[in-house]
Formats: structure tokens, sequence, C-alpha cells
């Protein structure tokens, strides 16, 4: 059961910590290239993002009349994404990001840190933060660049929180309405990659998380 009085934050670790976006872009040019299909930002933006993986490759791959199969591909995306996450998610968790945890623990608020990775091999690189008011979350999404709004109530759910009383912390424009649709306030980070997007109706736009980030989502869940 949730706890009615808690206040929480739901942190899209690879998109928002880090420049995700960027990493999954040219985790998917990669396998283009080997394929020997074209694709560049602009295909990425018309096709994928915010999308279901195999439904985005499926509509880019009519496109280009490739014979390549669209399930194949957001397979083989997923996987390659995950372990590039792992390989970058330790550097991710600098003095910055540890600042901004603790700010907000430090208030009582539950931090939720959500990854698409393996949580058990990148646990180490969190040494120091996590306990019971900061927690790891997988998210094994099949949506590109950003999650669907029943990703982040699983989060709060999972996690005893209540979407109400919770602030998502997003890296793209799909994240900030998908959090909206889902009942959380809606926090951004704005990654050059996906500068683009449209982060309307977030609370704010930052271009990174560190104190200056926590102080401003106490202020938006109204903690002094």
């Amino acid at each position: 059961m949730a706890d009615e009085t808690r206040k929480g934050v739901v942190v899209e670790f690879d998109f928002a910590a880090m420049d995700g976006g960027a990493l999954l872009y040219n985790t998917t040019a990669a396998l283009m290239k080997e394929n020997e299909i074209p694709f560049d930002k602009r295909a990425e933006a018309e096709h994928l993002a915010g999308g279901n993986y195999q439904g985005g490759f499926a509509e880019y791959f009519a496109v280009v009349k490739t014979k390549k199969t669209s399930a194949k591909a957001a397979k083989d995306v997923a996987e390659r994404f995950g372990h590039a996450l792992e390989e970058a998610i330790p550097a991710a968790v600098n003095a910055d990001f540890r600042a901004f945890v603790k700010a907000l623990a430090e208030k009582g608020v539950k931090v939720v840190i959500a990854t698409r990775a393996n949580v058990e091999r990148i646990a180490p690189a969190f040494e120091g933060l996590l306990g019971d008011d900061v927690v790891l979350y997988q998210e094994t999404s099949q949506c590109y660049g950003s999650v669907k709004w029943d990703a982040w109530r699983r989060a709060c759910a999972h996690n005893k929180l209540l979407n109400c009383l919770s602030v998502a912390v997003t890296g793209s424009g799909f994240g900030v309405k998908s959090a909206l649709l889902a009942g959380l306030g809606a926090f951004a980070v704005v990654h050059e990659h996906v500068a683009y997007q449209d982060f309307g109706g977030s609370d704010e736009a930052v271009e990174k998380l560190d104190l200056a980030a926590a102080k401003s989502i106490l202020r938006i869940l109204r903690i002094d």
C-alpha cells in the first residue's frame, strides 16, 4: 500500500541524468550502418522517437524499402542499448547527481532511479546513495527514447508512491507528456540531442541534474 503522505521523485536516469538520447541514436546508427540501411537524426525523429521500437522500425523500413525485419532490429537495438548503458552509467553517477539525490533524500523525498539497464550489474556505481529512501528500479520499456504513461504509474506503484504526490524527472518531450498523463508532475532535463522536442507542460526545464535542480524540485513538491 502506498504511503499517502510520502512525496517522491522518479528519475528516468538513462535519458535525464545522462544523455541517453544521443547514446541510443549512436547505437541505432551503428546497427543501421552494419545492415547498409541509411539513417540519420531526421529519420530517427520522424519514425522512431517516442514510439514503439518495432512499430517505428517497421514504418522506417517500409520507407527505405529494406527486407530487414523490424522485430530483429527492435530486439538488437534494445539489447545493444542495454549494454551501452551499463558501460556509460558509472560515469554519469557523478558529484552533481549525487548532490541532487542527497538533497532530496535529506528532505524525506523517496528517490526512485529508473533505468533500462540490469540493476544488479549497475548497482555498484551507486554505492553510498542507495538505501530506504533511494532505490534502483528497472523499467524495460519498448518505447524509443522515452516511456509511456503506464511506466510512470508502475514505478510509483512498485515503490509505494502516489503519482499525485510525485514528480517525474524525464529527458524527453515525450516523457513530459506521458508523465502528465500518468498524473505526475514533470521536470525536464533537455540534452542537445533532443532539444528539438516539445517540452511544454514541464514545471521546469534544466540542462543537468545537480543541487540547484533538487532545490527546484523541492519547491515543486512544496517542501521547505
